[in-house]
């Protein structure tokens, strides 16, 4: 049986010193790998504290992943490698995110889709056509900015579903938002020598992340009711704004009309400023008309469109798609050619059958009506809370926000979720000049929480 002293004395709340305390023998090596603890009850007991203390203590070490459940076993350690090595990294490393995710009863990850509809026969026969046409070519180099056929095909369907105006030629195809931003960082640095972005604040995390760590600085912009701010923009130096215009992540705003063509009039001032107009999950919209995209109204090569079909179709594809400006399509023959395309010739041709031959645009109509219905009973279940919540960025894109007006901290929160095996997420991100924080806090009497929700 565990011997934990608690100072019942102290403000620092039962649980916590329960779960620091473990925590701190699995590290130490004083409980090893597959060490079974005490049940939930005999612990209890055993300390004289209540059983819910230990159960909320127990809840936040699976979280972790310090420990796990085994169903009608109890508690046991996990196997952590390089275990000595934790206090100098965050606390939550990748692979004690896959455990916590496989945990939950209900998952709300913001960066999860529902996997349940792919369509896997229809995938499975295109890979088997693909892989009978006998075409050796495929195995070989393609064009670096990816496959002609699949570049069209997405011009194709950029155009009819986005009102997106471009050549093939000015699309490159690459493995997710990630390597295209990185690519078109170093693109942008070409003309502005790694100087000022503006983003949206709050703003997409894994954005900030890249365009900070190849030495842009961060100009945060403020955000009012129709989106990011055009006269805090003007305030900056900045050439190159990035923006969500058509579902505003995290906080779901659709730009109107009126604040694009402001933005637009904003990139023209000078030569070269440029927008970066990321549609993550533009494709999903369950009331009104469907939102034109920013570059589809752009007249005078101002703005970079970035999309990717993780959102749509599975995270695991891999396939993104960016359009650039003649202007900095130059820049990118002349200086980046030599970049080979990211993506399988396999996989691209696989998207190329499924979006021409109609699979995809039924795939979509199908998954639009699941996603309305699980957004329609989550609004449903929400309304319960209504004098103690505010929701944003209903009725589009994939997440929620839901802004809570209750004294609770954000911790406190996730793990009385996780105590019933409910997967909720800080997912709004603030950018300071100096770093990227969760967007919780608070005044005199209240605490507002941001929590992103997941649809899927």
């Amino acid at each position: 049986m565990l011997t934990i002293n608690l100072d019942v004395s102290s403000n620092y709340p039962m649980y916590k010193q329960i779960y620091s305390h473990i925590k701190n023998e699995i590290k130490c090596g004083n409980l090893t790998y597959h060490t079974k603890l005490p049940s939930t009850r005999s612990l209890a007991a055993h300390l004289q504290v209540s059983r819910n203390t230990v159960d909320m203590a127990y809840a936040q070490l699976v979280s972790e992943g310090y420990i796990e459940t085994v169903p009608k076993s109890g508690y046991y350690v996990s196997t952590i490698s390089n275990l000595a090595s934790i206090d100098a990294r965050p606390a939550l490393s990748v692979s004690v995110k896959t455990k916590e995710v496989s945990s939950y009863r209900y998952d709300f990850s913001p960066f999860a889709i529902d996997i349940n509809n792919f369509p896997y026969n229809i995938w499975r026969k295109l890979s088997k056509n693909c892989m009978n046409d006998n075409n050796n070519s495929l195995f070989l180099l393609g064009n670096n900015q990816g496959d002609e056929d699949l570049r069209i095909a997405i011009t194709r369907y950029l155009h009819e579903s986005r009102n997106v105006s471009c050549s093939y030629e000015q699309i490159i195809v690459g493995a997710g938002a990630d390597y295209l931003l990185q690519l078109l960082a170093q693109i942008l640095s070409i003309q502005n020598n790694y100087g000022n972005i503006a983003m949206e604040n709050p703003t997409y995390k894994q954005a900030y992340r890249i365009f900070s760590g190849l030495h842009y600085e961060i100009t945060p912009i403020n955000l009012d009711t129709s989106g990011i701010s055009i006269s805090h923009l003007k305030q900056t130096n900045a050439n190159v704004v990035y923006a969500t215009p058509s579902h505003q992540y995290p906080l779901g705003i659709v730009m109107p009309i009126k604040r694009r063509m402001e933005l637009l009039d904003w990139a023209k001032e000078k030569e070269n400023r440029y927008i970066i107009e990321d549609d993550h999950d533009s494709e999903f919209r369950y009331k009104g008309k469907p939102i034109p995209s920013l570059q589809g109204i752009d007249s005078s090569g101002k703005v970079i469109y970035i999309g990717t079909f993780s959102r749509a179709v599975a995270p695991a594809i891999r396939i993104g798609y960016m359009v650039l400006p003649e202007s900095l399509l130059e820049i990118y023959r002349e200086h980046f050619y030599y970049y080979t395309s990211t993506v399988s010739r396999v996989d691209q041709a696989i998207m190329k059958s499924f979006i021409e031959e109609g699979y995809f645009e039924r795939h979509l109509n199908k998954m639009r009506k699941i996603y309305k219905n699980k957004h329609d009973l989550l609004m449903q279940c929400l309304r319960v809370f209504k004098d103690n919540i505010q929701i944003e960025g209903e009725n589009a894109g994939l997440h929620l926000v839901v802004r809570f007006k209750i004294p609770i901290t954000e911790q406190d929160f996730i793990l009385a979720a996780v105590f019933f095996s409910i997967g909720i997420y800080s997912n709004c991100f603030r950018i300071s000049s100096i770093c990227l924080f969760y967007s919780f806090h608070a005044n005199r009497n209240q605490m507002h929480l941001l929590l992103s929700i997941n649809l899927t």
